[in-house]
């Protein structure tokens, strides 16, 4: 899975939140400025080919303050951001792999 084609629709602004995103961007103080910033400065960290409505894939990001984001996002066409939030150190090892559980 390429990361090229999310970031072209995410720079020329050609996405959508999902209203699961929405809520949860307000919840955790996530503006549309931060998901553009991880995204193009991102990479896909996992993927999803049977996601439930389309192929989507887990990007994580730093926006430009610094902030360490994990963005949920369908595939083109069609690029949605399906939900976004700060990763947790005690799940992620350096915020790219799942930590095993224990």
């Amino acid at each position: 899975m390429e990361i090229e084609g999310v970031r072209f629709k995410i720079g020329t602004g050609e996405y959508r939140f999902s209203d699961h995103a929405v809520k949860r961007m307000i919840k955790r103080s996530i503006d549309r400025i931060e998901i553009e910033e991880a995204v193009l400065s991102g990479e896909i960290i996992e993927e999803y080919p049977d996601d439930k409505y389309s192929p989507s894939c887990l990007i994580y990001g730093k926006t430009k303050g610094g902030r360490n984001l994990h963005i949920q996002a369908s595939l083109p066409p069609s690029v949605v951001i399906i939900t976004a939030y700060d990763p947790d150190e005690a799940e992620w090892i350096n915020y790219r792999v799942r930590r095993k559980k224990e």
